[in-house]
């Protein structure tokens, strides 16, 4: 049998050679990528065979291994894109060898594989398909059927490996997204006021709170505190992300730069940070924007401008007046003169009213129905708990929040700032004077009085002895 087989061998690489030297024209194939074969067979004239078919493909490199126990060996160094493999062979059975080039762990797992048998067996062929091989030929093809299924696999393998790798490249670069947008993130985190910084503020208790839907959020607020004046920002930037991140960074540091330099005219303090958002947006190419109001206090008195959602204020035993506020501005970076739209109004607060401040993702919030949050639950739950503390209400309002919201993905961000109104400190030192001159008032009148009685008696005497 192994006689016949080499006389079959012979006659088939003499046709290899009469073919090769024919004047058929040769298969001009497209530019291509580079193809490197890989033979695994013990006979060398098989392997004689198949590099004479071969040899005028400029772009196939051809490697022959005769050992199939070295087949792994040899397939790691020359990188195969195509492999063909004997199924007859002393050293080891076909498709214990199929197995091996198909495990999880070996170079060659995603490799094509062509077996080559001299028997045309369907049994053989599912057993061969069903380990992982990609095609089956019955040894030895004509060339230019060979040639053009070594192509057909090899490019689909390469193709592979093209998308593996802009995969993971795609994931390096998202990998490095995540990064910098976790330290965005952690910047954002950074600059809101601190717990001390809200409680260093006279006259106010102030509580805040924050949560982004993604990585990085739009949502913006701050509360400065400069010679005497509070000052309340509260905005929401368009989109997320990196680009609604860096909007909300620069909204920042505008608002306090311009608190620094003492700008309380509201006109000119929201032309001003309108503008530079506005010619950054555009520097950056992009088309972003914020709603954003201010609120200026001092002393009982809040100053409202800037376009946004409603402002909440609310009296003492939790009565709600609710404050429109798209007639007070325009929405910031979006036009770069918007003067004539901004406005103002001024809200006095006495001791236990408050403002309840807030963007979009707490009353367009939605359940697993589908049903929005809603400004008047908004206001149920801020009336109801109003005659606790504003840290107290902050909480009582995420904690409705996200109750409502459940399971349901959380699709915008959430900010919150709650104040209320304390007592005055001038309040507390008017009340104690009042108290004072009450006292001397009584201290008075009651020494009036006895000096008018002691008189009375006076006379009396006096009247007395005129008698």
């Amino acid at each position: 049998m192994r006689r016949g087989q080499d006389a079959r061998t012979t006659i088939l690489l003499r046709f290899c050679v009469i073919q090769s030297s024919s004047y058929l024209p040769p298969i001009i194939p497209m530019p291509e990528d580079p193809i490197t074969v890989l033979l695994i067979d013990d006979q060398p004239m098989i392997a004689e065979a198949v590099r004479r078919m071969l040899l005028p493909e400029k772009d196939i490199t051809f490697h022959y291994c005769n050992d199939p126990t070295q087949a792994l060996k040899v397939a790691k160094s020359c990188q195969p894109t195509i492999i063909l493999q004997d199924l007859v062979m002393p050293e080891m059975e076909g498709l214990v060898l199929v197995r091996f080039l198909r495990a999880q762990n070996a170079s060659t797992k995603d490799v094509p594989l062509i077996v080559l048998s001299s028997k045309e067996e369907p049994v053989i062929k599912a057993k061969a398909f069903a380990l992982g091989a990609n095609d089956y030929i019955v040894k030895l093809p004509d060339k230019a059927e060979l040639v053009a299924r070594i192509r057909y696999h090899s490019k689909a393998y390469v193709n592979l490996l093209k998308r593996q790798e802009a995969e993971a490249i795609l994931q390096a670069d998202n990998f490095r997204m995540r990064k910098e947008l976790d330290m965005l993130r952690q910047m954002q985190q950074m600059i809101l006021p601190t717990s001390e910084e809200l409680s260093a503020i006279e006259d106010l208790e102030i509580a805040g709170y924050m949560e982004p839907a993604d990585e990085v959020g739009g949502d913006y607020y701050d509360v400065l505190y400069t010679d005497g004046l509070v000052t309340i920002a509260i905005g929401d930037v368009t989109g997320h992300g990196l680009e609604s991140g860096i909007v909300m960074v620069m909204t920042q540091t505008a608002v306090r730069t311009l608190k620094e330099i003492r700008e309380l005219d509201p006109v000119r303090f929201l032309d001003a940070l309108n503008r530079t958002i506005y010619k950054n947006v555009q520097r950056m190419n992009s088309e972003k924007n914020l709603t954003l109001v201010i609120l200026t206090y001092s002393e009982g008195k809040i100053s409202i401008s800037g376009q946004h959602e409603e402002t909440i204020v609310v009296r003492k035993g939790g009565h709600i007046e609710r404050v429109n506020t798209m007639n007070l501005g325009f929405p910031i970076g979006l036009d770069e003169e918007i003067t004539d739209f901004i406005n103002h109004t001024i809200i006095e607060l006495n001791v236990g009213d408050g403002v309840v401040l807030y963007t979009d993702g707490i009353p367009e919030a939605y359940n697993i129905d589908k049903k929005q949050y809603g400004i008047e639950r908004l206001c149920e739950i801020i009336s109801h708990n109003w005659h606790r503390s504003a840290e107290e209400i902050k909480q009582a309002i995420i904690d409705d929040v996200k109750g409502f919201i459940g399971k349901q993905k959380v699709f915008d961000d959430i900010t919150l700032v709650v104040l209320k109104q304390l007592p005055f400190e001038k309040q507390e030192l008017f009340e104690m004077l009042d108290s004072l001159e009450e006292e001397e008032e009584v201290f008075e009148e009651e020494e009036l009085f006895e000096e008018v009685k002691q008189n009375t008696i006076k006379r009396k005497k006096l009247g007395f002895f005129r008698k």
